[in-house]
């Protein structure tokens, strides 16, 4: 397996630092509000990552944190009158239920920021011992980039023009702002009730040392894979290396891998140009939790995706073949059963498909060939099928093992194989509850009881005629 590192700017062979073993840490959500596609494109994917070092044979510790405490967290939570916990557990749990509609597999661990205050607080006190980070007259901490001549490593920066002791207090800024950053932020009005104690002042964390306190708790100083998008390379992933580095002195990560922006209908997407979408906003178009998978993982990762609902169209009719095929095949196989090893009785052009599809996966997860080969071999199947039948021959066993690949490539994809459309007993539960809470004028509750539903995949549409439950995927 050969995947780019952002690190290097070079295609490299993918070696676990412990051997079998893998440790990826993923940049999860931001909770101020609901997660928008763009977000998604990196969180699926990051899921074909993870997915297809499990299918190599590895096996992984993935941990994906939780931000809930930061510039836009607690100017979202004083805004509403909330305080922080509060505010961001809806945005917490409706991330994890958007999660579940587009088949994105659980990570080991998620952590949340603000359950991790005292490691964050650790590695400030060993970068201060060490000379890294001071206290600005204010009581904030900042991190002194001119200590640490590797940074700008990641992002290739020229610090040739670098201010020395200028300081950015912002979570986010640009490349020609590089300057000392916040490890912690001194106490504020503006922060409300939001704050810790630390040995040097009262305050809260700055975003960066948030992701290095609960990688290295979770991962160890040193691990494999860090990922997320293009827009996390400066200034979020370039500080977390150079606190990391400078607290261990080991490195940090051995592999960064960044994913390419989501734009919708060609151009960025905006609130102002009527484009931001949640996943909410086109699952309640009429398109599911499968549909849009497929189309967040139909371009490469490192190129840009374009979003257009005529993709989705476009993606609900290659699924709709898919879903042909594999029809096809299960009337054919009957009762066939592979002995053993499926991949010992595929037919010829069902091998050269199983053999393409690694191969373009082990090529830096190329998405696009490895889709390829799964669609050709439909194609190929559907003309040789129709040859053996004209002929008289028996395709039981060749289709029985052409259903265990499709279901063996689904072990990567996640959306090959259509989801049970029938709701067992705890989701027809859910909606009689919630009917019994609507009826008792309950709002509360019956909205809860709608985001349980939505966790587990299922949509209630409520019309004059009653509810109707609809699968999401």
């Amino acid at each position: 397996m050969r995947i780019f590192n952002t690190l290097t700017k070079e295609l490299e062979d993918f070696v676990p630092i412990d051997g079998a073993h893998v440790r990826m840490y993923t940049c999860g959500p931001t909770v101020y509000n609901f997660a928008h596609i763009g977000n998604f494109r990196a969180y699926v994917f990051e899921d074909l990552l993870r997915r297809y070092i499990k299918y190599s044979g590895y096996s992984i510790t993935q941990v994906m944190n939780l931000t809930d405490v930061d510039d836009k967290t607690i100017k979202g939570a004083i805004a509403s009158g909330m305080n922080l916990n509060d505010y961001t557990r809806t945005y917490k749990d409706a991330f994890f239920a958007d999660l579940k509609v587009l088949n994105v597999e659980q990570a080991e661990h998620y952590p949340a920021a603000t359950d991790h205050i005292p490691e964050m607080i650790a590695i400030i006190q060993k970068l201060l011992d060490k000379g890294y980070a001071y206290k600005s007259d204010d009581g904030s901490v900042y991190f002194s980039i001119a200590k640490f001549p590797a940074y700008g490593k990641l992002a290739h920066l020229d610090m040739s023009g670098l201010r020395a002791g200028a300081r950015v207090a912002q979570d986010e800024y640009e490349k020609e702002n590089a300057a000392d950053f916040a490890l912690w932020k001194a106490w504020d009005v503006n922060d409300g009730d939001v704050v810790w104690d630390a040995p040097w002042g009262k305050g809260r964390p700055g975003w960066h040392i948030e992701c290095s306190a609960m990688s290295t708790k979770y991962l160890g100083e040193t691990f494999d894979l860090h990922t997320g998008g293009v827009d996390n390379i400066f200034p979020h992933h370039e500080d977390e290396i150079a606190q990391s580095e400078a607290a261990s002195g080991r490195q940090f990560v051995k592999y960064w891998m960044h994913c390419a922006h989501l734009v919708v209908d060609g151009r960025k997407m905006s609130k102002s140009l009527g484009n931001f979408y949640t996943l909410r906003d086109v699952i309640s178009r009429g398109y599911t939790g499968r549909d849009i998978r497929y189309i967040l993982m139909s371009a490469h990762y490192r190129q840009s995706l374009n979003f257009t609902f005529e993709a989705l169209d476009a993606a609900r009719s290659s699924l709709g073949r898919v879903d042909d095929f594999s029809a096809r095949l299960r009337e054919l196989a009957g009762s066939a059963i592979p002995a053993g090893d499926f991949r010992t009785s595929l037919p010829r052009w069902a091998t050269v498909a199983d053999v393409s599809f690694r191969q373009a996966l082990d090529n830096d997860l190329n998405i696009s060939e490895s889709l390829a080969a799964v669609f050709d071999m439909i194609h190929e199947g559907n003309r040789m099928l129709d040859e053996q039948l004209k002929k008289g021959e028996d395709v039981a066993l060749p289709c029985a093992s052409v259903l265990a690949l499709l279901k063996d490539f689904d072990r990567v994809l996640g959306y090959l194989e259509k989801a049970e459309t029938q709701a067992g007993e705890e989701v027809l539960q859910l909606v009689r509850d919630r009917e019994a809470a609507r009826g008792a004028k309950n709002w509360a509750e019956s909205d809860r009881i709608r985001d349980r539903l939505a966790a587990l995949g299922w949509e209630i549409r409520d019309s004059k005629a009653g509810a109707k439950l609809v699968r999401m995927q």
